[in-house]
């Protein structure tokens, strides 16, 4: 399973949101099942933000919010690509996955129910979309952003620094050695093209970034 996380940010442009387009179709196209996404937070959760400032209510109803926001990207992602399907449970993944369709995770239900995750901005998507890998088994997890630093290879902590991950972001990708193990990469709005004849984890090397940390580094494929 490839876990792949298309962030909110892509809808800022006009060239952002037609490499979104593109990312959904080549993941209803050739994704056989065993591709799910990951919805960023976008407008949605920059609503979010602005209400609890404007408010001042506590992290924890933001965070039920913030939730919200990712189901609020994921049906509009399932709405620009009429091919995906949403699913909201480990059930309904699966069964995706045997009926062999592109799906799109609703991520509330199943978050809400883990009382284990802080109710934090620390705690975004991107670390949301690695909780969901460790979860599921994954093999791969691709984080889309509209933002991709040059080079082959970056620290997690270089990626936290920067601000293109959230600040928890290590803590849920350095897993303990009983844990599945998934690789985790970064990928820019156009690369795309790296899957144009089907998602091959060999194609990972020809062009994204690889991020490392202690205990979760790529190794050669």
């Amino acid at each position: 399973m490839w876990v792949i996380k298309l962030g909110g940010s892509l809808l800022a442009s006009a060239e952002g949101r037609q490499a979104l387009r593109a990312w959904l179709a080549l993941i209803v196209e050739q994704a056989d099942g065993q591709v799910i996404i990951v919805p960023g937070g976008g407008l949605f959760a920059d609503a979010v933000r602005t209400a609890q400032q404007q408010s001042g209510c506590d992290d924890v109803t933001a965070h039920r919010l913030a939730l919200l926001a990712m189901d609020q990207y994921g049906m509009l992602l399932a709405g620009l690509a009429p091919g995906l399907v949403t699913a909201q449970s480990e059930l309904e993944i699966a069964e995706r996955s045997w009926q062999h369709r592109p799906m799109v995770w609703l991520p509330s239900r199943m978050l809400l129910a883990d009382r284990h995750i802080a109710a934090s901005w620390d705690v975004t998507s991107d670390s949301l979309a690695a909780w969901l890998a460790a979860k599921l088994g994954a093999s791969h997890l691709l984080l889309v952003k509209s933002v991709r630093p040059a080079g082959a290879r970056m620290c997690v902590e270089a990626l936290v620094s920067s601000g293109l991950v959230d600040a928890s972001f290590a803590d849920y990708i350095q897993q303990p050695a009983s844990a599945s193990f998934f690789s985790t990469w970064l990928l820019g709005p156009q690369d795309h093209l790296l899957f144009s004849s089907g998602f091959v984890a060999a194609h990972l090397q020809q062009g994204a970034l690889a991020v490392e940390a202690s205990t979760n580094v790529p190794e050669a494929i």
